[in-house]
């Protein structure tokens, strides 16, 4: 399993729950009850996405365009920028902006679809992923607040199929939707990480490089592994020192310093996730020794294994 599958996989980017609006202008959807990771997208006419408190004007998105979103605080997804407030969602309820009351509830127009279905009306997916822990971090940590994906080839089909499978109602519909809803977010975010806005972290851009890409490919397929540079650089196909300074250069760590970190990361949603002991999640993460895996995982995290574990800070 490649880097980005990993980290999409153990951060638990799924559980995505889909739903497709199609609404006449003007249009306005405030949501405050915020996902770890939404993905927005319109499939046909205008839209605008602004994140709420963040100083930034709002995004305009073309038909086609994703819109990735990060932030931890509301955001607004409407017609056009200057849409007046119409809706907000709250506590899994759709509330009218300004007043307070409850939304009356409409009659889906299909499975997981919503609005009018008026003459020039856009057509907009929305996808919330459930993604957490200290893995889920790392996958967080590639995009800003707000990263916007303009409408591609490669982007296009996807996002019709996926507005056709939204409105099915099928055996395996929810497993579908998911699959698809995976392949729309890791098309954009290469699409995002190849563009002049991004700023990828280190470890993805050298997933390009031969040497240093296999290596990490290695290290995040055995974890646990008493890897040494040397095994590494043998990889690589390059000399112990070459590969080291390589790995730097590319990565902007040492590589022992990168295992250890992904080590931590994995130990620290193990500890929240399950009853093992440390002594266990240790050896999991290439320790022998529990004394010494508890020095490393308090450096990385601040605390002790026990005291993450009692205290919640996974979560």
């Amino acid at each position: 399993m490649d880097v980005l599958s990993d980290l999409l996989h153990r951060g638990r980017a799924g559980d995505a729950l889909v739903r497709q609006l199609i609404q006449r202008a003007p249009w306005s959807m405030t949501y405050e009850d915020v996902p770890p990771l939404t993905v927005v997208t319109a499939i046909g006419g205008p839209a605008a996405v602004r994140v709420l408190g963040a100083g930034r004007p709002a995004a305009v998105l073309a038909p086609g365009d994703i819109a990735l979103i990060t932030a931890r605080g509301p955001y607004t997804v409407a017609s056009a920028p200057d849409a007046p407030a119409r809706y907000v969602i709250r506590g899994g309820r759709k509330f009218v902006a300004g007043s307070g009351e409850v939304a009356p509830e409409r009659v889906p127009l299909a499975p997981r679809t919503y609005g009018d279905d008026a003459p020039g009306a856009t057509t907009m997916l929305r996808g919330a992923f459930h993604v957490t822990g200290a893995v889920g971090d790392r996958l967080l940590g590639m995009l800003p607040a707000l990263a916007v994906v303009p409408a591609g080839p490669r982007t296009r089909p996807v996002l019709e199929l996926l507005a056709a499978e939204t409105a099915r109602d099928e055996p395996g519909q929810d497993a579908v939707l998911a699959r698809l809803l995976d392949l729309v977010l890791v098309v954009a975010l290469r699409a995002w990480c190849a563009g002049p806005e991004a700023e990828p972290p280190g470890w993805y851009t050298a997933l390009a490089d031969p040497a240093v890409g296999a290596a990490l490919q290695r290290m995040h397929a055995e974890p646990a592994r008493r890897w040494t540079v040397a095994e590494l650089a043998a990889v690589g196909r390059l000399s112990r020192a070459a590969f080291a300074a390589r790995f730097v250069r590319q990565v902007g760590e040492p590589p022992l310093a990168y295992l250890t970190g992904w080590r931590m990361a994995l130990a620290a949603d193990r500890l929240r996730a399950g009853d093992d002991t440390v002594a266990v999640v240790a050896r999991e993460a290439g320790y022998a020794d529990a004394f010494a895996f508890s020095v490393a995982f308090k450096r990385a995290h601040g605390v002790s294994p026990s005291a993450w574990r009692k205290s919640g800070c996974a979560a």
